[in-house]
């Protein structure tokens, strides 16, 4: 019977999944399921689809039967994949989980002690880890004997030098953990994993990628290590994303609460879900449809958001002590010849060089060939380094002791 991994990303109201197997000698993970349970506790549906070897995706399963909680739908994905793999051993699950603190570094197998650790997290990612801890707890409980492994969004990051990894704030507040810790960390890992493919030679050592999407920010990378990223303390600051404000003079917050007289709840709401491409814009925070109007609000919000990326750029090519290679990843990254070509535009006295050709036609390289940086699309695969973290500890001599 063949081996399989669950990697589990709960969020607030969807649950989405992957399924990997191993292959080549146990030496590398295939995706074969991969899918989602969305509108939880509202109009639900849940789809799946299998992946094949050739590229195709075969649709399974498109339902919209009603599940009330996280755990009916836990439960309802565990019975959907013992049916399908009936000749597939589920060994292990690894969850997406925001924040590690400064206590965990890398993955970890989940004992009582280290889900009680991880609750102790909750108010520094409220609005996720809750969500994330609560897929932990359900599958504890329908499969108690799964190997459950915490990957952890910030991970990456705590290999940022000290003074990338604090604020100048007192320092009895940082030792309570009031310190930048970054996100986004899986995407940043994946591309770090792939970097030695795309050097042009070993001296590419300083790269910076740039993950655009709903969310968004920017990461250095310089020997495979995060030296600086844009988000910190929360996921709200950096470049304008599709709902967040990015970056803001904690001096406007003291005002709204002050003058307006804006509640704690209030000011969360207008940051997290107002603001950004959608608050600039008045229209929406897609930025397919900003690209596709004519009002002049959402060019503007267009103009910002390649500002503040372009700014974000230099900034990080100082933390890292100078550029080789750009990455775009992400939603937008990945999809918008637009936003790239504007952004590398913004970035010439750099030395980046796009080539407009290959930007259009979806090659993975963009640069001339006599750019002295070269700029790349590579998509992002989170759900494999969170399998690949998963698999460690099952390979682990040690994983059936713990």
């Amino acid at each position: 019977m063949n081996k399989a991994i669950l990697v589990i990303n709960a969020g607030s109201s969807s649950i989405k999944f992957a399924v990997f197997i191993p292959c080549l000698n146990d030496r590398k993970l295939d995706l074969i399921y991969r899918g989602q349970i969305e509108g939880i506790s509202q109009n639900t549906r849940f789809t799946a689809k299998r992946l094949h070897a050739n590229g195709v995706s075969e649709l399974l399963i498109d339902d919209n039967s009603m599940l009330h909680t996280h755990d009916e739908a836990l439960q309802t994905l565990l019975v959907w994949i013992e049916k399908q793999t009936s000749d597939l051993d589920l060994i292990a699950v690894g969850h997406r989980v925001v924040h590690g603190g400064d206590i965990f570094s890398e993955s970890v197998i989940v004992t009582d002690a280290v889900f009680t650790q991880l609750e102790a997290l909750v108010p520094l990612a409220p609005l996720h880890q809750p969500h994330n801890l609560a897929a932990i707890k359900a599958l504890k409980h329908f499969a108690p004997d799964l190997i459950q492994v915490a990957c952890f969004d910030t991970a990456f990051h705590r290999s940022m030098p000290n003074v990338a990894q604090s604020f100048a704030l007192p320092r009895s507040l940082t030792a309570e953990g009031i310190r930048p810790y970054g996100f986004h960390g899986f995407s940043y890992e994946y591309i770090a994993s792939v970097i030695p493919e795309l050097q042009r030679s070993a001296d590419d050592r300083r790269v910076i990628v740039a993950h655009l999407g709903h969310g968004a920010s920017l990461c250095a990378i310089v020997d495979g290590k995060s030296v600086a990223t844009t988000m910190t303390f929360t996921p709200l600051e950096g470049v304008p994303m599709a709902t967040r404000c990015g970056s803001i003079d904690p001096g406007v917050l003291l005002y709204l609460m002050s003058e307006k007289g804006m509640s704690v709840d209030e000011v969360i709401d207008l940051l997290s879900k107002q603001s950004g491409l959608l608050g600039v814009s008045g229209l929406s925070g897609d930025m397919r449809k900003l690209l596709a109007s004519d009002n002049p609000h959402a060019a503007e919000a267009i103009d910002m958001f390649v500002y503040r990326v372009a700014r974000e750029v230099g900034s990080l090519s100082v933390a890292a002590g100078g550029l080789d290679m750009l990455v775009f990843t992400g939603g937008i990254g990945e999809h918008s010849i637009i936003i790239r070509e504007r952004v590398c535009a913004q970035l010439e006295w750099l030395g980046v060089c796009i080539d407009i050709t290959s930007n259009n036609s979806g090659c993975p390289k963009i640069s001339k060939s006599e750019s002295p940086i070269s700029i790349w699309v590579v998509p992002a695969n989170e759900e494999l380094v969170i399998a690949n973290h998963a698999y460690k500890f099952v390979r682990s001599s040690n994983a059936s002791k713990l």
